[in-house]
């Protein structure tokens, strides 16, 4: 007699590991890519530990069952969308962590949140730089799964330059540990680098070794608006042309407004952009890094420029600019965009967006990293409106391609998932698409890790 696939999971797993009712396996069904409509698994494992997840992974090898993993479910490109009859693999109870303040080094399992490990490591004075806008809620293994960046990304980097070391399950149920806690290693392939954004079409994430900073020193604010997002453009390509600031964010007029609108802080409602800059170089040369912020704006028009060395108000500019996606949402339903362009081509992707919002007669808002040029252009519509869906839908990949067309990609660090899959051709060309699939063909060759997603 031929063994359900289910029964064979739960008599591989802890008993509570395996979960099959309907409304728990519902809750998991989803990310925030709302465009995406998800599919029913056949069951969630809550994993809690990696053997956990090799168990999984084998069962679902032996029955040829696709498997998602799934972090905090805050992707925004349907990369942890579940498919019909998938095990879901959640690593939301995959919480250890370990700090060695003498290595610098954090030792983490995928489910602990972005923001819970920045405060164990500020309980030894250091600091985990990757900074997402929704570090509050995203997990490290979501994090590492689309290599998100964030508001530090333009003089810190982004989640694999912080990834030293890595545990993998892979489709088989094999566990591999890559790389160390060293800084330098080169000793072969530097494989983790491959599963670093690979969306959990390669392998499942059940451990990092995370790098860690001092604290940097308190940070100079500067705020500064603008006419229009051309101006502010210009000032960004100034800026990273002569200093690498810890951050430089951009916010256009709607979001500027759809803010104002929530937090009362008393923004510029009537800029065209406003523009937030940091330096955290401290002493003489955070002075100097300032003063070429402030000059390069003033020589683009600004309209308005203010420096503040306080941390406090400093940070709720940066609460003002951290808001702007719930603040837009307001608007209604919202496609969360997720461009890079080169520096010198800000002000085009700028006049760009605004054409097709123009066009496609829907709202789009503005906001995203401007240091690394890395923007978040926010549709919003009637998700009960089939014509302003099918406007809302246009907008998006008329943006895509916008994009590509400017030297730039199709998402800088959201992920491809299941919304921009369709444009990754696109970018990357045919030959790049090739080689891509025979990696996951090595390592996945049932193709059951996450298919259809990411390549």
């Amino acid at each position: 007699m031929t063994v359900a696939p289910l029964d064979d999971l739960l008599a591989a797993l802890p008993a509570g590991v395996v979960v099959t009712d309907a409304d728990i396996v519902d809750s998991y069904r989803w990310d925030r890519a709302d465009m995406v409509e998800p599919g029913t698994p056949l069951a969630v494992v809550r994993a809690t530990c990696t053997a956990d997840v090799q168990a999984t992974l084998r069962v679902a090898s032996a029955h040829r069952i696709p498997v998602v993993a799934r972090g905090a479910g805050t992707g925004l490109s349907g990369g942890a969308a579940a498919i019909d009859g998938c095990i879901t693999v959640s690593t939301d109870r995959m919480r250890r962590i370990t700090i060695d303040p003498a290595a610098m080094v954090a030792v983490v399992e995928p489910g602990l949140l972005n923001a819970e490990v920045k405060a164990a490591a500020r309980e030894h004075d250091l600091w985990y730089p990757p900074d997402p806008s929704s570090f509050e809620i995203c997990s490290i293994g979501g994090n590492i799964a689309t290599n998100a960046g964030g508001l530090c990304c333009v003089k810190y980097g982004v989640t694999t330059d912080y990834v030293l070391g890595l545990e993998v399950v892979l489709a088989d149920g094999t566990a591999l540990r890559l790389g160390g806690r060293t800084v330098k290693n080169v000793a072969g392939y530097d494989l983790k680098r491959l599963f670093v954004g690979s969306e959990g079409t390669l392998g499942i994430v059940t451990e990092a070794t995370l790098r860690l900073h001092p604290l940097p020193p308190p940070a100079t604010t500067i705020v500064a608006t603008f006419d229009d997002v051309v101006a502010a453009g210009r000032a960004v390509t100034e800026i990273v042309g002569h200093v690498r600031p810890a951050m430089l964010e951009l916010m256009d007029r709607t979001t500027v407004r759809a803010v104002e609108a929530m937090l009362h802080m008393g923004l510029d409602e009537t800029c065209g952009a406003l523009l937030l800059g940091r330096s955290d170089a401290g002493g003489s040369q955070g002075v100097a890094e300032v003063a070429v912020m402030e000059a390069a704006c003033e020589r683009a028009g600004a309209t308005y420029v203010a420096l503040t060395t306080d941390e406090t108000e400093g940070e709720q500019f940066m609460a003002a600019r951290r808001a702007a996606f719930v603040a837009v949402e307001r608007f209604g339903s919202m496609l969360i965009e997720d461009v890079g362009v080169p520096i010198p081509r800000i002000p085009d992707l700028m006049l760009g967006v605004e054409a097709i919002a123009a066009r496609r007669q829907t709202l789009i808002a503005v906001v995203g990293h401007a240091g690394d040029g890395n923007f978040h252009p926010l549709i919003t519509f009637d998700r009960h409106d089939a014509d302003a869906v099918a406007r809302a839908n246009a907008a998006f990949g008329e943006m895509m391609t916008l994009a590509i067309e400017l030297g730039g990609t199709i998402t800088g660090e959201h992920g491809v998932g299941t919304l921009k899959q369709p444009w990754l051709r696109h970018q990357l060309g045919d030959d790049v698409i090739e080689l891509t699939r025979r990696i996951k063909q090595a390592l996945d060759p049932l193709s059951i890790l996450n298919p259809g997603k990411a390549c």
